[in-house]
Order: C-alpha cells, then structure tokens, then sequence
C-alpha cells in the first residue's frame, strides 16, 4: 500500500510538472488498455505483450488485451495506433520492423517514428536464431553456405514479412556470405514456424522470442544466434560469429510505445510499472528462455536507441540495395 502511493504521488507530480491534470494522471487508467501487436499470435513479439500485459492488468486492476493487426511485417499497426486516439488506452509493442527498418524501406509510410510516436520502454532486444527444418541435413553455419552456393538461390528461407528483421537478418549472411538464397515472406512467425516445422521451407533467421519453443521441444533445429554474446536462453547454440561470420550481429527488440500527443504523466507511470514487472523474478526467467535482454530503462534511453537503430539500419538497407514492394 505505501508503494502504491507513492507511485500515485509520484504521477501526480510528475503530471502538476508537465501541465497533464494530476487527477487524470492518477486515475489513469479508467477503463481497458489495448496493446497492438503487429503479428499474429504465436509469434515472439505477442509472447512478450502478452507477459507484460497479464502483469499490469494485476497492477492497474484492469483489462490488458493483447489486440493482434498483422500485416506489411508491422507495419499497419503502428499506423493504425499513430491514428488512435492518445488518452493511454492504445498503446503499440513497437518492433524493429516498424520502428528502425520500415523508415528506409519504405518510402511512403505513412507515419514517422519521431512525431507519431511518444518511446515509453524498451522491453528487451533478443539475437535472431538460424534455424533448420526438422529433415535438414545441413545445419552448420558452413554446411548452408555450401548448400547456398551449390544451389544459388533456390535454398528456402522463411520471414516474418518482406522488411522484416529476419529478412534483413538474410540479407546481411548473403552479403557476408556471398551467395543467394530464396527468400519467403509470410504474414508473422507463427504462420512462418508451421511451415518450417513442416519442411514446407528450409531455413530462417527466426527472433528468438518466437523460435525457443520450438527448438528446445525439438520441432526445429537450432544452428546459431545472432549476438556477439551467447543469450543465456541457449547456451549451447553457438553464435554466427563463433562459425566465422565476423561481427555478424542482428537483433530483434521489442518496446512500448503510444500515439505522437501521449501525455507525459501516462508515459511515465506505463514506463515506472513496466520497469517493475520487467523485474518481477518470473518475468525474469521467461525472458532468459526468450533470449530477451537490457530491456527496461527511462524513456529517453528508449528514444535514442530507436534513433541509434533507425540510423544503423538504414545504412545495411542502402549498403544491401535492399528493395521491398511498398
């Protein structure tokens, strides 16, 4: 009880501070919070709204709904959110798609990150994993480049859309590589992992959060992660790095954002409480199996690592020639 009112007390200053009546920044939230996923469900980035928002509908003794508009790899929810109204009932799990790579791929989106967006926490940044159809038999690091240059773009690699992270995370072993490979978007990773898991298609460079499942229960198989560092999830898969792929690093990470006039006393309580419940010990343990990391922070520590990112990316999708049908 005296943490809640000190939290209450808290917003309330923080809100008298930053013009945003104290009461509507106490009371919030009054009614049912939405969180856009942009992906359908089985996917990493609903597994991880959906941990977060079970916690703080405990916390703020309200509904949390995890509300899934998947298409153009995120894309149309961020744009759906930037329209909606911003009083804290809508709120995006914004995702490297639409957060840092649709502003180069995508010339006529119809949204900017800086404006549309008010960055509110980062949740985690988790490695990409490489990994095999069940009926595969290369499944090194080595072994798939050889079989990429013996069969110049007709081995299969699945992503959650075209501009995705994994396909971006593809586009950087081809360049590195120095081969072709087919790609194949789908509409999220679920629809992705089903096929995989089928050897409809061969390989992907999955986000962890979706992949981990599957591979711990043996329905795909892991090949390598795509940090520097080993994620504490999958100590025994080695890194793209570690098979010869020098400073090969590409991540996926996940963050809560609302609309471009979210007020700042809404902003910052969302940011204390997912602070919180990111540091609840079994949130804690499903992120370690996620490969989810270094989430958590201010709100301005969320804002310029997607500035960092968009500018990162940016340069890869100009340096790749990368092109998507917008």
């Amino acid at each position: 009880m005296q943490r809640r009112s000190f939290i209450q007390a808290a917003g309330a200053a923080a809100a008298a501070t930053l013009g945003v009546p104290s009461v509507f920044a106490q009371d919030w939230p009054s009614g049912p919070v939405r969180i856009v996923v942009g992906f359908p469900p089985g996917g990493g980035t609903d597994a991880l709204a959906r941990v977060v928002a079970q916690k703080l509908a405990v916390m703020w003794n309200q509904s949390v709904i995890v509300e899934n508009k998947a298409g153009v790899a995120g894309v149309l929810a961020a744009e759906y959110v930037a329209t909606q109204p911003s009083d804290g009932s809508t709120l995006l799990m914004a995702h490297i798609n639409s957060h840092a790579l649709a502003p180069s791929l995508q010339p006529k989106l119809r949204y900017n990150v800086e404006r549309d967006f008010v960055p509110i926490v980062l949740v985690g940044v988790t490695p990409n994993l490489l990994i095999a159809s069940p009926t595969q038999k290369a499944v090194t690091v080595k072994d798939i480049v050889s079989l990429c240059a013996a069969e110049p773009g007709k081995v299969s690699f699945g992503s959650a859309g075209a501009g995705s992270a994994q396909h971006l995370a593809l586009e950087m072993y081809k360049l590195q590589a120095k081969v072709d490979a087919m790609h194949v978007p789908y509409k999220g990773s679920g629809p992705l992992l089903a096929d995989l898991m089928g050897s409809q298609i061969q390989y992907s460079f999955e986000t962890m959060t979706a992949a981990t499942p599957h591979v711990k229960s043996g329905k795909v198989i892991g090949v390598a992660q795509t940090r520097l560092k080993r994620a504490k999830g999958h100590p025994s898969i080695p890194t793209m790095q570690e098979q010869g792929f020098e400073g090969f690093e590409a991540t996926t990470w996940y963050g809560l954002a609302g609309p471009g006039k979210l007020p700042a006393g809404i902003a910052d309580k969302i940011n204390r409480d997912v602070n919180t419940v990111l540091a609840m010990p079994d949130v804690q343990e499903k992120l370690d199996n996620y490969g989810a990391e270094d989430g958590g922070g201010s709100r301005d520590k969320f804002a310029k690592f997607i500035s960092s990112e968009i500018g990162k990316w940016g340069r890869v999708v100009k340096d790749g020639n990368v092109k998507v049908d917008a």
